[in-house]
């Protein structure tokens, strides 16, 4: 077995068992209950150019002999930030690590891409993706103790080791990415 990672668009043939594996996720778990009247479904929300390197973004599959199992991507959020989306793997492949090595490669994309933050959203009704966002170091922005059948999306960040310093210096001072 031979597994490498391929950055490409979600235009590439070979990201059409990603496409449609989230199509499927997202439909059976939420239906339109995210979704106001009149808005797309999430699969249609972004075009394939926002996850371009000319747009500040990319777009990786993971292959196993050729065959997508695995694949994610991140949009520019703002000058800092990179957004990620669209991290999956493939239905019967998973308990095997597989999103971790897809979002440790998407970490590294992000950093070479010079971003400092990543910024993410995931669904209620991934508990699995919240385990893994929390697993790798992100830090949640919502509230954790509340309903976990309350219809919402669930912010995450985490800042990259970039080799400058984040937060607060000894003296109070904002430094690093904290300072605007």
């Amino acid at each position: 077995m031979s597994e490498q990672f391929l950055y490409t668009t979600p235009l590439d043939p070979r990201a059409t068992p990603l496409i449609e594996g989230l199509t499927f996720e997202y439909d059976s778990r939420y239906g339109d209950v995210m979704r106001e009247p009149g808005q797309p479904r999430e699969m249609e929300r972004y075009p394939a150019e926002a996850f371009s390197p000319a747009q500040g973004g990319n777009f990786v599959l993971l292959l196993r002999d050729g065959v997508a199992i695995g694949g994610g991507a991140f949009m520019r959020h703002d000058e800092r930030t990179a957004e990620l989306k669209r991290v999956w793997t493939h239905a019967d492949l998973r308990r095997q690590g597989l999103a971790s090595k897809v979002l440790a490669e998407l970490e590294a994309q992000v950093l070479r891409q010079g971003y400092e933050r990543i910024y993410l959203t995931t669904g209620f009704r991934q508990p699995e993706a919240v385990g893994l966002y929390l697993g790798h170091g992100y830090t949640a922005l919502f509230d954790p103790p509340i309903d976990p059948e309350t219809p919402r999306k669930l912010p995450f960040e985490k800042y990259l080791d970039t080799g400058r310093q984040h937060g607060l210096a000894a003296s109070g001072q904002l430094v690093g990415a904290a300072q605007r």
